[in-house]
């Protein structure tokens, strides 16, 4: 384990170095958290309750999701598919440590970076405005930081599946938006599953984006306790293994392909 964990921790390490980045990218979260805010607020204004969600959840929800998105990496990139393109896949492959994992602990270091300089920011803001809702246990912050680190895992099982398309077309820029404008809509991030049409809710939570974005926020809002808390990790982790079990599989394939076509 000790390779991954220092991949991660040079990775935090070097992203302590784009300050400009980081206060541009915090000042936008809070901008459209405080955006979003207003808008749900209007249409509490009309209903008082939604779902069993109050306006005070609205609210802090919106905040929570704001502070996860780069944290999750819910934008996506395409660093893995660059390096496939430019051929520098094969000095990745030749690494003593495991190619998947590699990018996995990578995904952690950027993950735990912008949770501190990413994450609090927008909830230090949102609480100064608006009156949001904390966790008041030390329980529900312990479960919502598990359910954050699966969240991670989801994310980077879904981009990392995108990414490996690179092995096969020569343009991944359609597929990987394509992809995760999906993922963005259906984990919560443009309008939350709370505020769905009930059948199109049930598909979203059917499907592994809502473990990106909306069970983690739920989480932080204590919507789940006890044996239904259990069940939302267990879904989240389920929903992780699936995606990077998938995508070991492709790259298993796409490997015997390099392999051909370097051969």
């Amino acid at each position: 384990m000790r390779p991954y964990w220092e991949v991660a921790r040079r990775t935090f390490h070097k992203m302590t170095t784009y300050r400009g980045a980081t206060f541009a990218g915090a000042f936008t979260n809070t901008v459209f958290g405080l955006l979003s805010a207003y808008i749900l607020l209007a249409v509490y204004a009309q209903r008082p309750s939604i779902n069993g969600y109050d306006a005070v959840d609205a609210v802090t929800f919106t905040f929570v999701v704001q502070g996860l998105l780069m944290v999750v990496s819910v934008f996506g990139d395409t660093e893995i598919a660059d390096r496939i393109k430019s051929g520098d896949v094969v000095i990745d492959l030749y690494r003593p440590i495991d190619y998947q994992g590699y990018w996995l602990a990578e995904r952690y270091g950027k993950a735990a970076f912008y949770a501190i300089f990413r994450g609090i920011p927008p909830l230090i803001v949102g609480a100064l405005v608006f009156d949001l809702r904390f966790p008041t246990s030390v329980s529900t912050w312990l479960a919502f930081l598990l359910s954050t680190a699966l969240a991670v895992a989801v994310g980077f099982g879904w981009g990392f599946l995108l990414q490996l398309t690179a092995f096969w077309i020569l343009d991944v820029r359609g597929p990987n938006q394509l992809g995760w404008v999906i993922a963005q809509f259906l984990a919560g991030m443009f309008i939350p599953l709370f505020l769905f049409p009930a059948w199109l809710m049930a598909i979203a939570r059917a499907l592994p984006f809502a473990s990106i974005l909306q069970l983690p926020a739920e989480t932080f809002l204590g919507k789940h306790e006890g044996a239904d808390l259990v069940g939302v990790l267990a879904i989240q982790a389920v929903w992780a293994i699936v995606l990077i079990g998938a995508g070991r599989l492709v790259l298993a394939r796409a490997v015997r392909r390099v392999v051909v076509q370097g051969g």
